[in-house]
């Protein structure tokens, strides 16, 4: 069976009603509609509108969001499956910006417009500032998608959540891109108003848009890696050398093997912290929660994970994977972006080194077992 349909919860339960819907149809609307055609023309400058349209149309940009507010009211483990394809299938879209966008919005209270909208953190990426009286002032770097969106949501550290149009003159755009060729641009405001401010807590949750959109690239890069696993493995089987396929030499499988260690540490550490996210949103605002812990070992294990299948992935295929014309660069480029955005495998450990050293002796294990450091 491809890889694809293969879904999990952590607890290795059946999914949900809910769950299985939102994965059949993301997974055959992405298997028809993402070609490495559609993909070739996206390197070379044309953009996803109308498979933007399609994905809109099933509601998957607000499937976060309460039924109240027109979303459909589904759970992180519930649109997993959509995270995940958007890693596996290369989908060269802002859709996990504004899931989680449409998600802090609505929590906020604010109106969520038509997305695609972007994210942006304050206190990372930039000097940007948002104002006690609703004005946005400073740079942010590595916006996701700027320049294909009208709408940005600004989160800060005291809690706040703001609506902001990109469209308006106080705000300039000086476009970037990623290794995948994605957007990745540098926002300018110049005292910048906000279209709505509103207050969002979750749980002990202080960056949402930084934290849950680590968790966001999490799930993609498992995607994206289980992608080049299926490539690795199909290429070693097809791939005959000295008489027989280079997948029946013991070096090959050693690889193969490491590779796919990795990816199902990647796979389980991504789940617990999926979970982790879900008990949050439902927790008294201020009560503690694993979620911190959880999606920071999520996002070190996914990006040594990624990597790992990289290196590994390459060395398989040989020469003809470094050719423009074969499809694994279109998992490896995105993988090597993803990695490093909301925050590398090398920031995310520090934070947890530094959590342990604070805990001391005394603390460390009972912090390592609670999973609160």
């Amino acid at each position: 069976m491809n890889q694809a349909l293969n879904y999990q919860a952590v607890d290795d339960s059946a999914p949900s009603e809910l769950q299985s819907m939102i994965a059949d149809s993301v997974e055959r609307l992405f298997a028809e509609q993402i070609t490495p055609q559609v993909l070739a023309r996206f390197d070379a400058g044309h953009g996803a509108t109308a498979l933007w349209q399609q994905v809109a149309d099933l509601g998957l940009p607000g499937a976060l969001m309460p039924e109240e507010a027109g979303g459909s009211a589904a759970s992180w483990l519930d649109v997993s499956p959509v995270l995940r394809a958007i890693g596996y299938w290369n989908a060269p879209l802002a859709l996990s910006e504004t899931m989680l966008a449409s998600l802090l919005l609505s929590r906020a209270g604010l109106h969520v417009p038509q997305g695609p909208i972007t994210l942006i953190q304050t206190g990372h990426l930039g000097d940007l500032r948002l104002t006690d009286d609703g004005y946005l002032n400073g740079r942010a770097f590595n916006v996701p998608w700027a320049r294909s969106c009208r709408w940005a949501a600004v989160a800060d550290a005291a809690g706040q959540v703001a609506l902001v149009d990109l469209c308006q003159a106080p705000v300039s755009v000086e476009t970037g891109s990623n290794f995948a060729g994605e957007e990745r641009d540098t926002l300018h405001f110049t005292r910048a108003p906000a279209q709505a401010v509103g207050s969002l807590q979750v749980a002990d949750v202080e960056e949402p848009v930084w934290l849950f959109g680590a968790l966001m690239r999490a799930c993609m890069l498992v995607g994206a890696l289980e992608s080049s696993l299926d490539k690795a493995v199909v290429y070693a089987n097809e791939r005959a050398q000295f008489g027989k396929a280079i997948g029946k030499f013991q070096a090959i499988q050693q690889q193969l093997a490491q590779m796919a260690g990795a990816i199902g540490a990647a796979r389980m550490a991504t789940q617990v912290a999926l979970r982790s996210a879900c008990e949050a949103l439902q927790a008294e605002s201020g009560s503690r929660s694993s979620v911190s812990f959880d999606v920071a070992v999520a996002k070190v294990c996914a990006g040594e994970a990624a990597t790992l299948a990289t290196s590994v992935a390459h060395q398989v295929h040989g020469a003809i994977g470094f050719t423009h014309e074969h499809t694994l660069h279109f998992t490896t480029r995105r993988l090597w972006s993803w990695r490093d955005e909301f925050g590398s495998d090398a920031q995310w450990a520090e934070i947890l080194g530094q959590a342990a050293i604070a805990a001391g002796g005394a603390g460390f294990w009972a912090g390592l077992t609670q999973r609160n450091l």
